[in-house]
């Protein structure tokens, strides 16, 4: 059975943990580089998520496609 893919908030919640408990600190390096690259794993892909979510409205508000390089 295929994992189920979280969603936009569950990342989200999950990438604010992980910054909390950095800003926390105490944590042993390894650790911390653990949660950082973790941290901006989540980031491109939630960013990458609100980029299509913008185009898409893009393309629903004009009614044309929109190219990714034309989206704000």
């Amino acid at each position: 059975m295929a994992a189920k893919t979280k969603s936009f908030e569950d990342r989200l919640e999950q990438l604010e943990t992980l910054v909390t408990r950095m800003e926390e600190g105490g944590m042993a390096l390894s650790a911390a580089l653990k949660d950082y690259e973790a941290g901006v794993r989540l980031v491109r892909e939630l960013n990458a998520e609100l980029d299509a979510a913008d185009k898409k409205m893009l393309e629903l508000r004009s009614g044309q496609p929109v190219p990714m390089e034309d989206a704000p």
